[in-house]
């Protein structure tokens, strides 16, 4: 049995209809995700046609290129996480991310259209976004009290959108400003890149201010928990006598956040906690990579290739839309059923591919449908994995469901295509929507239900 806390016990209670603020921390941290996400998807946006069209590589060659940096992120997400606990340096580890992926921008640039290089500035960069995902996420835990982790994480998943659907906006008017300059793009996207740097630097705090996580050591106010040595405990509002008088605040200090020992194996491994890790990792097996959607659409609707690079913003618009929502909805009624009902609203974006309805239907439902499944689960995840872990193995173990996930969509990804050329896009898209019908049946029966404000879960 998980019980839920919901703030210091020794707080007052919220008033009813108090409104609920999100985290100054949090807002930062969105902050600088929406910065970022301008400058990475600047050049995401771009890419394909500067490598393809401007440098002459063909669609294999820019396959490998892109399939062997995006496998790497997902093994070191598992090192920035399990580096970030042990030495309890989330900021650092994560704005070691940000700066590696700011610093490929100017690799770039300044690879004056060798591959060889353009290949090590990719790698750069995925590796930068795999060493601070985790820990940045670590920190909306560590920030955010157990019962608002799903309007948290949804807040900065909204922000995280909004920066990559201006991102690739911006290249475009970039390219058409310059007379098709990728050089010009690539140089404001390091710039962009830079101050969010600048930004992380500067406004992220080092360690959380109100650590209100169950069972951590040094929280203040729950009985039978370690506290910090001097610290003396309250008992009904009377001041220690031992202890001077001060008109100054008298609020217990913050400790910092725990320093997980150990190594990659030292993550937490509580059943609850494993059958996330499972679920997590049947769910993404039963995945289709977005790019095979919005292929099946561009052959469906014979949709011309000009139009094909704009089909993700649909998507990201909706998702934008929903994440906070979304995030709000899974604090109330606990977090398990959003996420089941994302998925839910994929496999119905699979049916609708197969069902005989006009193309219009299709491409608004696939997208409206997409939108809602990143909504219902990327944030939400997180938020139903963070109140289980506990003793400073946040990012480690937010790293262990992520790299679960990833390489359960990878696998996914080559079964989809090794389908699609044997048996044709139809077949393929059948053995998917059975695949997500079966995984969700059993993450139905093995997913525990998070936190919500009204009280506890099992």
């Amino acid at each position: 049995m998980y019980l839920a806390t919901t703030g210091r016990r020794d707080a007052p209670p919220r008033p009813a209809g108090a409104r609920r603020r999100v985290p100054g921390t949090v807002l930062v941290l969105g902050t600088v995700s929406l910065v970022t996400d301008v400058s990475s998807e600047m050049v995401t946006a771009v890419l394909p046609l500067y490598l393809v069209l401007g440098l002459g590589l063909s669609p294999l060659q820019f396959g490998l290129l892109d399939g062997l940096t995006t496998g790497a992120t997902a093994l070191v997400r598992l090192l920035g996480g399990v580096g970030a606990d042990r030495g309890g340096r989330h900021k650092q580890v994560a704005g070691l991310g940000y700066a590696l992926s700011a610093c490929s921008r100017l690799g770039l640039l300044l690879a004056d259209g060798a591959t060889g290089w353009i290949a090590g500035a990719l790698a750069v960069d995925r590796l930068g976004k795999g060493v601070r995902t985790a820990p940045r996420d670590a920190l909306i835990t560590l920030h955010s009290p157990p019962e608002d982790l799903g309007r948290a994480f949804g807040t900065h998943r909204a922000m995280d959108t909004t920066g990559a659907l201006l991102g690739p906006l911006a290249a475009f008017a970039l390219l058409w400003a310059t007379a098709e300059t990728y050089e010009t793009v690539f140089a404001v996207s390091f710039c962009v890149g830079a101050f969010g740097v600048l930004v992380w630097l500067l406004l992220v705090p080092g360690r959380p201010r109100d650590p209100g996580r169950p069972g951590d050591p040094g929280r203040p106010g729950d009985p039978g928990e370690p506290r910090h040595s001097g610290e003396p405990r309250h008992s009904g509002g009377q001041q220690d006598p031992a202890r001077p008088r001060d008109d100054r605040d008298t609020r217990p200090k913050a400790p910092a956040a725990p320093r997980a020992r150990g190594g990659l194996l030292a993550v937490p491994r509580s059943p609850a906690y494993r059958r996330i890790v499972l679920c997590a990792a049947l769910l993404g097996a039963a995945t289709v990579g977005d790019s095979f959607l919005y292929l099946l659409l561009q052959r469906r609707l014979d949709l011309d290739a000009a139009w094909f690079p704009f089909l993700p913003l649909g998507a990201a618009a909706v998702y934008l839309l929903l994440a906070v929502p979304a995030g709000r909805l899974a604090d109330r009624i606990g977090r398990r059923r959003p996420l089941l009902y994302g998925h839910g609203a994929l496999l119905l974006a699979y049916g609708l591919l197969l069902a005989p309805v006009p193309g219009a239907a299709a491409l608004v439902g696939v997208l409206v449908l997409l939108g809602v499944f990143y909504a219902a689960t990327d944030g939400v995840l997180m938020a139903l994995t963070g109140p289980f872990l506990t003793g400073g193995r946040q990012a480690g173990g937010l790293a262990v469901v992520q790299t679960a996930q990833a390489l359960a969509r990878l696998g996914a990804a080559v079964a989809f295509g090794a389908v699609w050329t044997a048996s044709g896009p139809e077949t393929a898209l059948v053995a998917a929507l059975l695949a997500l019908a079966a995984a969700l049946a059993c993450a139905a029966r093995l997913l525990p239900a998070g936190p919500t404000r009204e009280g506890s879960s099992t």
